[in-house]
């Protein structure tokens, strides 16, 4: 029943719409942890419940933390294999005849000792004060070779695996704009992801840094064009007035905080 409830939940997910986020962070787990060697359902699953790690009642404790009280358990699919007899009594290699249900907790409802990836420092960001002020957290994230950092709007949400402004404005970009619009689609679109990549290069010279990824814009604005069959030059014209929109609220935002800071001392 629980295995039946766990699949049926995945199922209510893709009608919700929520999948395709869940499938691009489960693609990337947090290195050198439990969930980063189990199974992309399994992460997926983690995902929905709003978490990245989840672990049993021993594997906390292991690491020194323990479940907090009346914290809800969560569940995972563990493979079930039995071993068969083969010809003259020799047993065979043994085959996979289900899943069991197997319960977890969040380390969001956890509390002990840090792990190793809460440890990591968030470098110093100019411009991350707009976030704050957006409410939206900014954390940072252990990098695993394979992304720089993602924004979820779902969870009012920042990581950066990098140190460069450029990563941290492009996610910042992504919530302008979905400011703007009202609602971003799902997934990696091809427009949204040139004007997140053009805004952040744009205000990486405006504030004076040259960021080592800059040099790899043109390569990441030349990919999303071809979904439409459009060259890069195509593709960023197509984008030109959401890019100067995002801009244009990220700059009047620090603007307008830089003149209130005056008053507000003086009063």
């Amino acid at each position: 029943m629980k295995v039946k409830q766990a699949l049926e939940s995945i199922v209510q997910r893709f009608k919700e719409g929520d999948i395709p986020e869940a499938i691009a962070y489960s693609m990337f787990p947090v290195p050198n942890i439990p969930a980063s060697k189990g199974s992309f359902l399994n992460r997926t699953l983690m995902f929905l419940s709003g978490t990245e790690d989840a672990r049993g009642f021993r594997q906390w404790k292991e690491v020194g933390r323990h479940v907090k009280k009346r914290a809800k358990r969560l569940t995972i699919l563990a493979p079930r294999y039995v071993k068969q007899m083969a010809e003259e009594d020799e047993e065979s290699e043994p085959v996979l005849v289900g899943f069991l249900a197997v319960p977890v907790f969040r380390v969001e409802d956890t509390e002990g000792d840090p792990l190793d990836y809460q440890n990591i420092k968030l470098p110093g960001l100019q411009l991350i004060e707009i976030a704050q002020d957006w409410r939206i957290s900014v954390k940072a994230i252990p990098g695993n070779y394979h992304y720089c950092g993602y924004f979820s709007h779902e969870k009012r949400e920042i990581a950066i695996a990098s140190e460069e402004e450029s990563i941290f404005f492009h996610e910042l970009a992504h919530e302008a704009h979905q400011r703007i619009l009202g609602e971003l689609k799902k997934g990696q679109d091809w427009k949204q992801e040139i004007v997140a990549e053009l805004a952040a290069a744009t205000l990486c010279k405006m504030v004076g840094k040259n960021s080592k990824h800059l040099g790899n814009t043109y390569r990441y604005v030349e990919k999303y064009p071809k979904e439409a069959n459009l060259t890069p030059w195509q593709g960023c014209l197509k984008v030109t007035s959401d890019t100067e929109k995002v801009l244009n609220l990220i700059l009047d935002w620090k603007t307008t905080k830089s003149l209130e800071l005056p008053n507000k001392i003086g009063d």
